[in-house]
């Protein structure tokens, strides 16, 4: 399968994928599976809200694509019973689109922003006494006859997810009052989750296919969901019964070029270039990007993540470098830097 092809299939949504991932996704807490110290920490906090009889603090979600920052949005809203606005930090040019957003919330609202590390500037700076005074000020009129005039906003929840919480500027990132990370999952919650998941889709699978098919997610909800439904419709096609078997899951997978290990045609490709091009590293992400003709922001948050959580590549000063791990997994011969080091001491 091609690069661009297999990227299609696991790292964008349909329209008809984004509709079944909506209904796929819990709606309360004590649906949510993994995370168990956030999920804990979180009904501590909207429980303690609730009695108040005060919206949640703001809060802000970390962590690679696909482990559940927006469903746990959604569910805070749900928990809290009420709305959920949702915007994104690249919709949001200029701070007079988000006025109308702000003044449309009621109390108790939640407001969710994905991907706020890009917001512009200019909208951090107006998002600020929104926050911490639930005020927005707006000129009016220009010149001599402009005039500054102070809006009161009805008290609501700020909710913001990130990939790249480095790159949140420390004003707008000290204003949140929770903070939580999500990691990648275990094998055994992606499991569960699968197996919910099939129950929700009508699909008939057995626990060792659904062990299989976690084993190849990458430790991501949204992908083992992408998958399964891949997979229910290879079995729907390729067998008579439409039960998805460890057979079925195997010869699925090996269709969409999935390896035992969750890579894909593009990290192969990555380790590879590494590998044949630059002797296995250190190399920059830059000279990486071009040498793939593809995105840095791609590389850094979509095809890096996985592989430094999984040991084949490792970040150093000087660049990327892949470990023993990663020589092994693409079966190479080389063998690496500090390897070539100790052998000569």
């Amino acid at each position: 399968m091609s690069q661009e092809r297999q990227r299609l299939v696991l790292n964008t949504e349909t329209e008809e994928d984004a509709i079944v991932s909506l209904s796929l996704r819990p709606m309360k807490l004590d649906d949510f599976i993994g995370q168990k110290d956030l999920v804990e920490n979180l009904k501590v906090s909207l429980q303690a809200a609730t009695q108040r009889g005060e919206p949640v603090e703001h809060m802000l979600f970390s962590g690679p694509p696909g482990l559940g920052k927006t469903s746990l949005a959604y569910i805070i809203a749900h928990e809290m019973n009420t709305r959920i606005t949702v915007t994104s930090g690249p919709a949001i040019d200029r701070a007079g689109d988000f006025i109308g957003i702000l003044t449309n919330l009621e109390k108790g609202d939640v407001l969710f922003i994905d991907e706020i590390h890009r917001l512009s500037k200019a909208v951090e700076e107006f998002l600020y006494p929104a926050m911490e005074n639930f005020q927005i000020d707006f000129i009016v009129d220009k010149g001599p006859y402009a005039k500054t005039i102070k809006f009161n906003l009805k008290p609501f929840t700020l909710i913001g997810a990130t990939t790249r919480s480095g790159l949140l500027a420390s004003p707008l990132r000290d204003r949140f009052g929770i903070f939580h990370h999500l990691d990648f999952y275990r094998l055994e919650d992606l499991q569960q989750i699968v197996l919910n998941s099939s129950k929700k889709l009508s699909v008939a699978i057995d626990e060792q296919a659904a062990a299989e098919i976690a084993k190849r997610a990458r430790g991501t909800p949204r992908i083992a969901n992408r998958l399964l439904r891949r997979v229910r419709d290879y079995a729907q096609v390729k067998t008579s019964a439409g039960a998805v078997t460890i057979d079925v899951v195997l010869k699925a997978m090996a269709t969409l070029g999935i390896d035992t290990e969750g890579l894909d045609e593009s990290d192969r490709k990555l380790l590879m270039v590494i590998r044949d091009q630059y002797n296995g590293g250190p190399v920059g992400v830059e000279s990486l990007a071009a040498t793939l003709n593809e995105e840095v922001d791609t590389i850094t948050d979509v095809v890096e993540p996985f592989l430094l959580k999984r040991g084949f590549l490792k970040r150093t000063q000087r660049g990327r470098e892949l470990t023993d791990q990663g020589f092994k997994h693409i079966g190479s011969d080389f063998v690496s830097r500090n390897n070539q080091q100790q052998l000569f001491k």
